[in-house]
């Protein structure tokens, strides 16, 4: 069996950003993208999926804004798809999903914390992560945890996630920390980029294993001493960056084996109602047949 973990929130975005995903009912009420992540969640199930959770980011803001001011918060998004949040949770928690709202806590912890448990049982296959964000890629673990884009159908294990940024699953913070995640709002530290992080990174794993001289590099980068140079003056800078886009996982969540789509709760229908996705609730009672 696998465990399939959403990232809601990238979802929500996606759906209401897509061309012709807006909907509005007849109270004068934009759904359209909570129709569309249950559509597709719903879709999965179809599909062979047993498991599927849900994580969401809440109230967007979490513990890493009192890390660091300029963390990504609310400020800026649309209030039409940001009052689709607690409806979304609404809808897929009527439709017998897992859901876990996240206040504290950001959705991208949630992964990370469910992964490591489906990892640590082994009455599942694997973990799939639902989502194309990079620092998700941290949670890879072969063969037990693998990162899914869906919408461009790519799996990537441990040498995917090399391939495609030049570092390991465990070095991800330490490279994020370097170059940055503008997402998250946080810089990276000036005059590191993606190919000079991944060089370092991909010989000495991470932060505090880079030499303080470029002199005892081991490895040849271009601008070494400049790069040097930056990170012995901003270390703490780097320290806190990677504490940032570190993923929590001790968060309570329960079991996995709890985790199984066992059919929509009682009401589901009249919420599929308020929607107008009919078509949805009727779906779902075909699956339980």
């Amino acid at each position: 069996m696998e465990v399939h973990l959403i990232d809601g929130t990238y979802e929500l975005f996606r759906h209401y950003y897509s061309p012709g995903g807006g909907h509005v009912t007849a109270t004068g009420s934009e759904v359209g993208a909570v129709r569309g992540v249950l559509r597709s969640l719903v879709g999965m199930v179809n599909d062979g999926a047993t498991h599927v959770c849900i994580a969401t980011d809440t109230v967007i803001e979490s513990f890493r804004n009192d890390l660091y001011g300029p963390y990504k918060s609310g400020e800026g998004i649309d209030p039409i798809l940001f009052g689709q949040f607690p409806l979304l949770e609404e809808v897929l928690t009527g439709a017998g999903f897992v859901v876990w709202p996240m206040v504290e806590f950001e959705a991208d912890d949630a992964l990370a914390a469910g992964a490591q448990a489906v990892a640590s049982d082994l009455t599942f296959s694997r973990a799939i992560i639902c989502t194309p964000d990079k620092d998700l890629a941290q949670c890879v673990v072969d063969p037990r945890v693998v990162q899914f884009d869906r919408r461009a159908g790519v799996f990537r294990d441990e040498a995917a996630v090399f391939e495609k940024f030049g570092v390991y699953p465990e070095s991800i913070p330490d490279w994020l920390a370097l170059v940055g995640d503008s997402a998250d709002g946080f810089p990276g530290l000036p005059g590191w980029g993606a190919k000079s992080a991944a060089a370092v990174l991909s010989h000495y794993r991470h932060l505090e294993q880079i030499p303080q001289s470029p002199g005892q590099w081991e490895i040849t980068v271009r601008g070494a001493a400049k790069l040097c140079a930056t990170l012995a003056e901003q270390f703490e800078d780097a320290l806190l960056f990677r504490n940032l886009a570190t993923l929590r996982t001790g968060i309570e969540l329960g079991q996995p084996a709890d985790w199984e789509w066992r059919g929509p709760l009682p009401g589901f229908e009249a919420l599929c109602a308020s929607i107008d996705a009919g078509d949805v609730a009727k779906r779902v009672a075909r699956l339980r047949q």
